[in-house]
């Protein structure tokens, strides 16, 4: 059985984390330099007519997030290092606890934010949900309340997304969770995390840039909404790793962050107006996500979280 090893006592394996990084982000921002010849994100051509499925859409999904993943394996395969210690292995007797607090915290913690948005900011909830009642055909009503379509659209975010969304967050996960995160474990826990989130939120910028996550309708953009994307990637960044690293497998990351992209659109189907997207209604924001931020500082602070399972557990506090 494959363990995520404690490697507080072994040397920063420097060479193949820059060769990591440089694959990551060499196929990722070179998939980001097509989806930008090819119109960007806005103007993206429909590979389906009539649908939402462009082609940014589906070079984002296959090409962007897998380009961790095919980093690590490339990595892997050019330095000699072998095929060991993938993280791979479920161990879900042991780690069943964070299988399952990957899988439902992400929808508490949203809809937390999501309520310490509309709460900081009231003016921009509807009441009356119109932003469902548009995607109706011109003069059909609900036969029920739209609040149905939230429950119904949160269930599915819970149940079904961290299986179906797994497909491509196991791309990104195999090279962050899986790779780099246990290479810059030599410089503790709690540098490995922050490092590893302003890596991770660097590593979206192009995207960011052509509107992924915040659009381009807001004051700063699109610079202002690459710096709060690192702010993002750094709190779930700490969840996700505190996961995978008590889980002693990259599988409840993989689940986790495949929960966050299934339930990060809830808050936009409550708004009106224009709320500065910097902000919320989507946990991307800096208000909305107030509870990810609140996870992540508890965890940051805690003092066994953010070690190995196996050297927490022979650590004292």
């Amino acid at each position: 059985m494959v363990h995520l090893e404690a490697n507080v006592n072994q040397p920063l394996d420097v060479k193949r984390i820059g060769i990591f990084l440089a694959f990551a982000f060499g196929i990722a921002w070179s998939v980001g330099l097509i989806i930008y010849l090819s119109g960007g994100i806005a103007n993206s051509p429909a590979l389906i007519p009539g649908t939402q499925t462009t082609l940014a859409l589906v070079l984002i999904a296959v090409g962007y997030m897998w380009a961790p993943g095919l980093a690590h394996i490339l990595t892997r395969w050019v330095t000699g290092e072998g095929w060991q210690g993938m993280r791979l292995a479920p161990r879900l007797k042991k780690g069943w606890v964070y299988w399952l607090a990957a899988w439902v915290l992400p929808a508490l913690l949203t809809l937390a934010g999501v309520a310490v948005f509309f709460a900081i900011f009231p003016r921009y909830f509807d009441p009356s949900f119109s932003v469902i009642r548009s995607m109706l055909p011109a003069g059909q009503e609900l036969p029920f309340s739209p609040m149905i379509i939230i429950l119904l659209q949160l269930l599915q975010a819970i149940l079904i997304s961290p299986l179906v969304n797994s497909l491509f967050t196991l791309g990104e996960e195999l090279g962050w969770r899986a790779y780099l995160l246990p290479k810059l474990m030599p410089l503790g826990g709690r540098k490995a995390m922050l490092i590893l989130g302003v890596i991770w939120g660097v590593w979206h910028w192009p995207v960011i840039a052509m509107g992924h996550n915040y659009g381009l309708n807001y004051a700063g953009a699109p610079w202002l909404g690459m710096l709060a994307m690192v702010w993002f990637t750094l709190v779930i960044g700490i969840f996700l790793g505190w996961a995978s690293l008590r889980g002693g497998s990259v599988w409840p990351a993989v689940i986790g962050h495949a929960a966050i992209n299934g339930i990060a659109g809830i808050g936009a189907l409550m708004v009106q107006g224009q709320p500065n997207p910097l902000l919320g209604p989507l946990p991307t924001g800096l208000v909305a996500s107030a509870a990810w931020s609140a996870l992540a500082l508890w965890l940051f602070l805690s003092p066994k979280a953010l070690r190995p399972e196996e050297e927490a557990s022979l650590t004292p506090a």
